[in-house]
């Protein structure tokens, strides 16, 4: 044989029909040469790959190539209709590259609403309630584009279809391809009498709000979708999405770097070198003592575990890092200068010789 069709199309000489169409169906698309513009070799390949699907999708014809027998297909890729029913049955009448559907075509527009919240309410959630500007449905006409009292016409063109097949010529010859209706613009309808409200849209800008509940976790730029909620469709087509951007306002307490909260202390000279019970705020409402041992060094982090930001969809929550940032006093008086003086010639510490003070008049 020739070429090893199962190896084209890379299965197995057992493969099922759903395996061989799976395996056409991706390789199609990989191969085909308008995905492929700049590759030469791209027709060649393409064409190996129909002829391959073509041979082993049809029993009869499989069966006389595993024996071995010559199998005649003809010329594909010169028939009119042939290699345009081949596509069409495994990738539908949307074509190779997918299309969308009358319904897809004319659903609303999405929208997105940015909604600031405070970083407890994002670690811990909150209900908030946005308003947007968005095409709503028409009440005057309850969508449908028509003036009361009247109907929309079947579009003659496409029989209500919303589009239409058309030839056009490629490098393999004429193939069929599904292209909007020119006639009533993809909606399969024509309104001879539209409503004055929406001027046949069958939706009209409006002021609108929503509720929505932001969940436990969520982190700055966060987009929560909400389902039919955005635009409404054009003529009672399906309404489009509302997308929910989360912004959160910088918390002067914590710091945030994912499920973890890092918070700095000021420690005093003596606080760290003696130790003392230090007062740490919390996320939720209150705070709590930590314990910063004698002797503690700048810098030191301690870990208090679970009282950071809950996971977002999962159950547990992260830590809170508290950070000791020790202050080096920049003016001392004089009892201070003094008993800091005794302290550096008890430990051996040399320092700067005392600068004359001046006396007060």
């Amino acid at each position: 044989m020739a070429a090893d069709y199962y190896e084209i199309l890379g299965v197995a000489r057992d493969a099922g029909a759903d395996e061989i169409k799976k395996a056409f169906r991706k390789l199609a698309r990989d191969s085909h040469p308008d995905a492929n513009p700049d590759d030469p070799s791209a027709e060649a390949r393409f064409r190996e790959v129909a002829e391959a699907y073509e041979v082993l999708s049809d029993p009869e014809r499989r069966q006389r190539y595993d024996r071995g027998d010559r199998v005649d297909i003809g010329d594909l890729f010169s028939n009119l209709g042939a290699f345009d029913d081949l596509l069409r049955s495994v990738f539908g009448d949307s074509g190779l590259f997918g299309g969308a559907r009358r319904q897809d075509r004319q659903r609303g527009r999405d929208v997105l609403v940015p909604v600031e919240v405070d970083l407890a309410e994002a670690a811990f959630g909150t209900d908030s309630s946005v308003a947007f500007h968005a095409a709503v449905t028409c009440q005057n006409c309850s969508g449908k584009g028509a003036a009361p009292g009247t109907v929309a016409d079947t579009c003659s063109q496409c029989g209500g279809a919303g589009s239409v097949r058309v030839a056009r010529r490629t490098m393999f010859g004429s193939m069929m391809s599904i292209a909007p209706c020119a006639q009533c613009g993809g909606t399969g309808e024509i309104i001879a009498d539209p409503c004055l409200e929406c001027r046949g849209r069958g939706a009209v800008e409006s002021e609108r709000t929503a509720n929505v509940e932001i969940p436990p976790g969520v982190s700055d730029g966060t987009r929560l979708r909400i389902s039919g909620q955005g635009e409404a469709g054009a003529r009672g087509t399906a309404a489009g999405d509302l997308y929910v951007e989360i912004r959160v306002r910088p918390d002067e307490r914590f710091q945030r770097d994912g499920i973890d909260l890092h918070h700095p202390l000021k420690v005093g000279l003596a606080q760290a070198a003696l130790g003392f019970e230090a007062v740490v705020p919390l996320l939720e409402e209150g705070e709590t003592d930590l314990e910063i041992p004698a002797g503690t060094q700048p810098g030191t982090v301690f870990r208090l575990a679970g009282r950071g930001v809950p996971r977002l969809g999962r159950r547990g929550r992260g830590d809170l890092l508290v950070h000791v940032d020790v202050i080096v006093p920049t003016a001392l008086d004089a009892d201070q200068e003094s008993s800091l003086r005794a302290y550096a010639a008890v430990a051996g510490e040399e320092v700067s010789k005392a600068k004359r003070r001046r006396k007060a008049r």
